[in-house]
């Protein structure tokens, strides 16, 4: 049997696992919440449910995954043999597949909108006509798949270079220029007429604003802005060299993570009360709000075209980290070559997610559960999928998982000094279970 691939540099696992973190989330959802739920006053709860559910899970996820160098149904086999938990592995791979099907939907739009906006076709329009190119865009059948299909082309081209090749480099290149360009927004939104309002709208801790239902969104934002849940994380540190300091290494991606998501709102809040717009969350911001607010900026063609490749490096580091779970499930279990998996994993892709496109033209009036097929993936992969693998995670290595494993793993077999250990087995066992139950019960509207 050939050698396991594994990452070649520190830097590459970092930069390939905070890829995987940052994605559309920490733009177009964070900075709304945090200016809804109280500024600064969600920020601060925000930091504190990383620090209580997304650190330790990330962890845990670390822990299942080098203590065996495998894939996570490999690994819970090797960990609790003679068991049936491995078949929980098959929830996380399919939650994987089918994130990645609707997520490459919402990507292959920002690969239009960059192509748009290297056009030039991004300016001259009122708000109103921004709305309806978006509608109308997306009701386009042909151009709808076309990106997609084209988005999960680059995706499956990077995934057939390799751990090293394809994951690490990609992510290594990508990585740093995302925070160059995040950086550079952020430094011309502070020089902008209303960048004070924009701050504080965003700042200012006003635990008024903050209410019970604020505090578990905050905890939703941080499980799924870290992707939490679907083995992602199993499946990258099953890469990680034995030297890799995992608790440094898990406090980094939470950290960068974070970082990226209040650095999105100090670029666009700024921009939004300085162009007189409305704070908005979802699609409508990226694809309607910004390309407006960008045309009324001095060098706005120069803001449009830096913006959407921003999204789109954020995308395919996201993307790819999604197709990685599967991919590495096909090769450990089957047998498969990687380019045979790969091959697999992108059909099944591109089946479902030509699908989604379709939701919002041609399949616009089928419906599932009332909703249609983009919805419906999103939402199962998102608010099933993902949380029942993050609470599985959370109790199996906080109650059953032998405790001389997370030892030895946060130690480096006793090479390293730790202080998380205790702390990170109460969270799971006390914290995270129950931080997942509220935000389940949140999501299916049980909560309101």
């Amino acid at each position: 049997m050939s050698e396991r691939a594994s990452f070649a540099t520190r830097l590459g696992a970092i930069a390939a696992a905070v890829g995987s973190a940052v994605g559309l989330g920490n733009i177009w959802r964070f900075p709304y919440e945090a200016g809804q739920n109280g500024g600064g006053a969600f920020i601060l709860v925000y930091i504190l449910c990383v620090l209580l559910l997304g650190f330790p899970i990330i962890l845990a996820e670390f822990v299942i995954g080098r203590s065996t160098h495998k894939n996570m149904k490999g690994a819970l086999k090797q960990l609790s043999p003679g068991s049936h938990v491995y078949r929980f592995a098959y929830v996380c791979v399919l939650g994987a597949m089918l994130i990645l099907s609707f997520y490459s939907v919402v990507c292959g739009w920002v690969i239009e909108y960059l192509f748009q906006a290297l056009c030039g076709q991004l300016s001259g329009h009122s708000p109103q006509q921004y709305s309806t190119i978006f509608s109308a865009f997306v009701g386009n059948p042909w151009k709808c798949v076309g990106w997609t299909v084209l988005f999960l082309f680059i995706n499956f081209a990077v995934m057939l270079g390799g751990v090293r090749k394809g994951v690490e480099r990609t992510s290594s290149i990508m990585m740093p220029l995302l925070f160059v360009i995040l950086i550079v927004f952020c430094v011309n939104s502070l020089f902008l007429p209303k960048a004070g309002q924009g701050l504080d709208f965003l700042f200012n801790p006003d635990f008024s604003h903050l209410t019970w239902h604020g505090v578990v969104d905050a905890f939703g934002q941080a499980f799924m802005s870290l992707t939490l849940g679907i083995s992602g994380m199993v499946t990258y540190s099953s890469y990680f060299k034995d030297d890799a300091h995992l608790s440094r290494d898990a406090f980094t991606i939470a950290s960068l993570d974070t970082l990226v998501a209040i650095l999105a709102g100090v670029m666009i809040f700024p921009a939004v009360f300085s162009f007189g717009m409305q704070a908005e969350a979802g699609p409508k911001l990226i694809f309607e709000i910004l390309p407006n607010i960008f045309q009324q900026m001095p060098g706005g063609y120069v803001w449009a075209v830096l913006f959407f490749v921003f999204i789109a490096f954020a995308s395919i580091t996201s993307t790819i980290s999604l197709s990685e779970i599967p991919i590495t499930f096909l090769t450990d279990e089957l047998k498969c070559t990687r380019r045979r998996a790969t091959a697999y994993v992108a059909a099944f892709t591109f089946v479902f997610a030509v699908l989604s496109a379709l939701s919002f033209n041609v399949l616009a009036d089928f419906k599932l559960f009332g909703m249609n097929i983009f919805d419906l993936l999103n939402y199962a992969g998102s608010n099933v999928f993902m949380l029942l693998g993050g609470l599985f995670t959370a109790i199996y290595v906080g109650w059953f998982l032998d405790r001389k494993v997370i030892k030895a793993q946060l130690t480096n077999g006793g090479t390293l000094h730790t202080h998380v250990l205790h702390y990170t087995v109460f969270c799971l066992r006390y914290i995270a279970p129950v931080a997942v139950v509220f935000i389940f019960l949140l999501c299916i509207g049980v909560l309101d």
